[in-house]
C-alpha cells in the first residue's frame, strides 16, 4: 500500500531536482520516488550482505557450525 509524504527542500536542492526529473520526461514526484526506491533496495542488499558476512563469519569461528557443515556436507555417492 502506498502512502503520500511530504517533505521540505531547499530550493536550489528542489531547482536541481525538478532539472533532472524534467531531463527524464517525468514530474517531480516520480523521480522522487525513483530516487527513494532505489535507496531502499541499496540498503536493504547492503543489509543482507552485512548479515550474510556475519553468518560466515560465525561458521568459521564455531567449532560446533563447523561440525555441523562438515557432518551435513556435501552428498557422497556410495556405490555397493
Amino acid at each position: 500500500m502506498s502512502m503520500p509524504i511530504s517533505i521540505r527542500l531547499d530550493d536550489d536542492i528542489r531547482v536541481t531536482l525538478e532539472v533532472e526529473a524534467k531531463a527524464r520526461n517525468v514530474g517531480l514526484s516520480a523521480y522522487l520516488r525513483e530516487l527513494a526506491t532505489s535507496e531502499a533496495k541499496r540498503v536493504r542488499r547492503e543489509r543482507i550482505r552485512q548479515q550474510s558476512q556475519a553468518v560466515g563469519e560465525y561458521l568459521t569461528s564455531s567449532p560446533e557450525a563447523k561440525a555441523f557443515y562438515e557432518d551435513w556436507g556435501t552428498p557422497q555417492s556410495k556405490l555397493p
